[in-house]
């Protein structure tokens, strides 16, 4: 079945076309058979770090990589291309309408492995794969993990550049663990800029693939949310277009005032680059756009969903992945 994408003529994930996957040439390798003892004096906490990302968030683009851990593409460039030959990272370039695209890094078998024997845990409790890559390369929602990362990832790189602050990143699967008997959010985090309150909030990426009523669906489970947990994150929807975010503003602008919601919306026409920025417009308040930190001030009511839950530390696979490498903004090649 081919994937229903939107048409949008920019943005991640907008010129994807039917797929192909592309490794580069390397050893056959399986998990189970990979001798970790050579790369123990080889991989830095900024490398074991890239693992755990590549875990919790699926698949990061080399240029979306560079931005939260290296500090050019090109240094980038060559050591994700060592922890390629490693089999840390596996790779593929997606088949795109025009041009190329950026090479798209996911977990290698020996990256599995590795976690696995930090974790404590047989390799079958990653949920890892030797299928693991290409299932991701062809995936119908690739183009919506990317644009979900994409806007985490410029907001990550921003807090290592500035004052700015991102403690919290929770993928998609990690929040249908957590939190999954009630909501499903496509990421959960918790940002704070210039001295604001932080603002904790869920984000939902639309691709325009579904329908207005099925998202307008969605709100009744975040009303739910914040009933059972006693917590009031904001729920923010970036669209692909500014036309999907009328449509969507007209059609959830009577439910989330009635269910008492806190939510936002933006477009890629506006956050492509600068999500942190006056772009997100709250339903039922038409008068100006606002700072994604704005919002604490907007909504003084907003409280985070995630605490640390008992029994977490007791395994890596349960707990939160830093955003940024232990190293901080300023990264050795």
């Amino acid at each position: 079945m081919s994937p229903a994408l939107p048409r949008s003529s920019h943005g991640p994930g907008s010129r994807y076309a039917a797929r192909a996957a592309f490794s580069r040439t390397r050893p056959n390798r399986q998990a189970r058979h990979i001798n970790l003892t050579p790369l123990a004096h080889r991989l830095t906490e900024r490398d074991q770090w890239l693992a755990w990302m590549l875990h919790e968030h699926r698949v990061l683009t080399t240029q979306q990589i560079a931005r939260l851990a290296f500090p050019s593409l090109r240094t980038a460039q060559r050591r994700l291309r060592t922890l390629h030959e490693y089999a840390l990272l596996d790779s593929f370039r997606p088949l795109v309408q025009s041009g190329s695209s950026p090479e798209h890094y996911t977990l290698g078998p020996a990256g599995a492995a590795l976690l696995a024997a930090q974790a404590g845990c047989e390799l079958s409790e990653m949920g890892w794969r030797p299928s693991h890559t290409g299932r991701i390369a062809y995936s119908p929602t690739l183009g919506h993990d990317l644009g979900t990362n994409e806007l985490l990832t410029l907001l990550a790189a921003k807090a290592g550049t500035t004052d700015a602050c991102l403690p919290l990143w929770l993928s998609e699967r990690s929040c249908a663990r957590r939190w999954g008997d009630l909501v499903h959010p496509d990421a959960y985090a918790q940002w704070c800029d210039d001295g604001w309150r932080e603002v904790p909030f869920f984000l939902e990426y639309d691709t325009g693939s579904e329908q207005l009523a099925r998202v307008e669906a969605k709100l009744a489970s975040y009303a739910a949310f914040t009933t059972a947990t006693g917590t009031r994150p904001a729920l923010l929807i970036q669209t692909r277009t500014a036309s999907r975010e009328v449509a969507l503003r007209r059609r959830l602008a009577e439910p989330a005032r009635s269910l008492n919601l806190r939510v936002a919306t933006a477009s890629a026409d506006f956050t492509t680059d600068t999500p942190w920025g006056p772009w997100w417009l709250p339903l039922n308040t038409p008068s100006r756009r606002l700072p994604l930190a704005e919002l604490a001030s907007h909504w003084p009511d907003l409280s985070p969903a995630y605490k640390a839950q008992a029994g977490e530390s007791d395994s890596l696979l349960s707990l939160p992945v830093p955003p940024l490498p232990p190293t901080g903004p300023a990264r050795r090649p």
